[in-house]
């Protein structure tokens, strides 16, 4: 793809320019249909990669996510345990709390260990109860202070539409997550930590002799879907966030609220049979790759290499490649000294009237203050500028 999108090494300040043409109309660029009507009470379809989202509703409004809420129990166990701070064959003791918490469970006996590799697997697969507040308590000595613990890391991971009073999901006046929260979440596990993501799509668990299905029936259906949770609650509703990969594209969709267990399952499945047959996904420039040059003054030496820290992907609608229209912006007299990975400029890639993708460009290396006869050369230079 990146033949596509040519660019040039440019040196001149506040420059813009522009890489592609921009196509004749074709039927190709004909509009995109709406999304499939559902009956939840908000929805979100976000690539992957781009993180772009191809169609929403009330997606930034804040719902009860019931047990998508694991997700982000998950999310801070597997912090954890990258940290070295637990491994997966410690032993939990279950707790009187843990034991008699309601609704779905994995069903472990008070007083009993189980290691937190199988308490995963039981959050994970069977959605236990149970089992999410024993690993919370492992984690952080009580349910409360996981709950702080979870609300730190949202903010870090920019969740603003989310709050968390509990591990498990269950009813509460101030637990509350986003449709787009919910994907950018489901997002950042499957990309951070693909060695335990493999569980989400596990179809069944067995502990102490007792085996259950995973509730997301879409497994089942769908060879696309690896992922990625069901919640529920009388109050929430039917919920399910999906993840799905097809010919080099991956999507996440998000139902909250629906009204049944079908219902929150045909959602899905249409939303993802919209989001793969009406749009497509593209890596157009590779993160370190070198995309422009530029003059830098009073430094070691007198350019700078710019490019992205990040790999650039748009997902656009199906067939519009070729309209793709890219341009970079560099700052205005660069002074050293520049530190590697600074911001000094930016990429972006429209289609017709519209954004679909900008990422800072940035130093792909360092340059360093120059000598005082460099600097005065370039501050001469720079009066006449």
């Amino acid at each position: 793809m990146l033949n596509r999108l040519f660019y040039l090494a440019i040196s001149a300040s506040l420059l813009i320019v522009t890489s592609i043409t921009q196509a004749a109309p074709t039927a190709a660029s004909m509009p995109i249909p709406k999304a499939p009507s559902n009956g939840a009470r908000a929805f979100i379809i976000q690539d992957f990669n781009s993180g772009r989202a191809v169609a929403s509703e009330a997606a930034d409004q804040s719902y009860e996510p019931a047990s998508i809420t694991k997700l982000m129990t998950a999310y801070v166990i597997f912090n954890e345990l990258k940290a070295g701070k637990i491994a997966l064959g410690d032993k939990v003791t279950i707790s009187e709390k843990a034991w008699r918490t309601p609704g779905s469970r994995m069903f472990v006996e008070v007083g009993k260990q189980v290691s937190v590799e199988d308490l995963l697997q039981g959050m994970i697969v069977q959605s236990g109860n149970d089992a999410t507040i024993a690993l919370a308590e492992f984690v952080a000595g009580s349910e409360e202070t996981f709950a702080a613990l979870m609300n730190r890391h949202a903010e870090d991971l920019g969740l603003t539409g989310s709050h968390f009073i509990n591990s498990t999901g269950l009813p509460g006046a101030d637990h509350y997550m986003t449709a787009r929260d919910i994907a950018n979440l489901a997002a950042t596990v499957i990309r951070n930590y693909p060695e335990y993501y493999k569980w989400y799509s596990q179809k069944e668990f067995t502990f102490n002799e007792i085996t259950q299905q995973n509730r997301n029936k879409l497994l089942w259906k769908d060879a696309s879907v690896d992922g990625v949770k069901t919640g529920f609650t009388d109050s929430a509703g039917y919920c399910l966030v999906t993840s799905a990969a097809k010919d080099g594209m991956r999507l996440i969709t998000v139902v909250l609220g629906t009204d049944s267990a079908s219902e929150r399952i045909n959602a899905s499945q249409a939303l993802l049979n919209y989001g793969f047959r009406f749009f497509e996904t593209h890596k157009l420039y590779e993160a370190g790759t070198s995309l422009a040059s530029s003059r830098i003054w009073k430094g070691s030496t007198d350019s700078v290499t710019l490019g992205l820290n990040r790999v650039l992907y748009v997902t656009i609608p199906r067939g519009r490649y070729d309209a793709l229209d890219a341009s970079m912006k560099i700052d205005n007299r660069i002074m050293a000294p520049v530190a590697e990975g600074t911001a000094l400029g930016s990429v972006q890639v429209r289609l017709d009237d519209d954004v679909v993708a900008e990422q800072p460009l940035v130093s792909l290396q360092g340059v360093a203050e120059g000598s005082f006869w460099q600097r005065i050369t370039d501050e001469a230079l720079l009066y006449f500028e």
